[in-house]
């Protein structure tokens, strides 16, 4: 007769409790997987897909019964490792909204807004546009494979244990946070340039011209430079959000390096 102890029991629930949460704490909040388009149960298969299969190459998980109280500590620290892990990732796509937005009010289309299902909110018909291009780029790069790489590497990088996590490291997320600005404002800033020389072009106009409409003539020429510079810095967006990409994967690594 096979018999199972609850030392066994509480050991097999271990080894996949613990690495699922972390598991859906990236899933829940990385680029592409946590889309609110992407309903909970879907997500919640792939984290199981994912455990299932990554389960016998994770390192040994710590003798703790999940339902105790140091179990139930762990499984908070997991999730928020998965958190902290998916935020790193979506700075770069959180950089590429604030170019769209800053674009988008200098062209004059800050009042042009749709739904987006990703943020539940309102947002700006550029910033829109350059977030599915970037979705799109993410996707032609494999990225959605890459989160799924990091996520396995991380239990090599910070093994599931019982020791508190160092809290200097979560100033590694706090400082490559200044990216979302600093790169939004580099990805904007040729068309900022841009529109800002159209629009000293067309107050010196007007003042030479008084009787011309600026409002009438203004608008239209602005937005057309605007699309047009933006058709114009396409050709060299792939390259420039794939190395932010880069440095986005390679700051998951430094902050769980920092974790330890």
């Amino acid at each position: 007769m096979l018999t199972i102890t609850e030392a066994q029991l509480d050991a097999w629930l271990a080894a996949m409790m613990f690495p699922l949460v972390r598991i859906l704490g990236v899933i829940s909040s990385a680029p592409l997987y946590g889309n609110r388009g992407v309903s909970i149960r879907v997500r919640v298969a792939i984290g199981l897909g994912i455990a299932v299969a990554v389960l016998p190459s994770l390192p040994p998980m710590p003798d703790v019964s999940p339902g105790s109280g140091i179990g139930l500590a762990i499984m908070a620290q997991q999730f928020l490792i998965g958190v902290g892990m998916a935020i790193m990732m979506r700075i770069t796509f959180a950089a590429v909204d604030v170019a769209g937005e800053l674009i988008g009010l200098q062209m004059g289309l800050s009042f042009a807004a749709f739904f987006d299902p990703d943020s539940g909110g309102r947002t700006a018909v550029v910033a829109e546009f350059m977030g599915l291009v970037t979705s799109l780029l993410f996707l032609a790069l494999n990225g959605h494979l890459l989160i799924v790489d990091v996520m396995i590497r991380s239990f090599e990088w910070l093994p599931v244990s019982t020791t508190p996590l160092h809290g200097d490291g979560w100033m590694v997320a706090v400082r490559f946070g200044a990216t979302l600005f600093s790169a939004g404002l580099l990805l904007a800033m040729p068309i900022l340039a841009t529109l800002l020389v159209v629009n000293i072009a067309m107050g010196v106009l007007t003042r030479a011209a008084p009787q011309l409409n600026l409002f009438a003539i203004g608008f239209p020429v602005t937005l057309g430079a605007g699309f047009l510079i933006l058709m114009l810095t396409m050709e060299s967006f792939a390259p420039t959000m794939q190395y932010l990409f880069n440095v986005g994967f390679e700051s998951v690594g430094e902050l769980m390096q920092s974790l330890r």
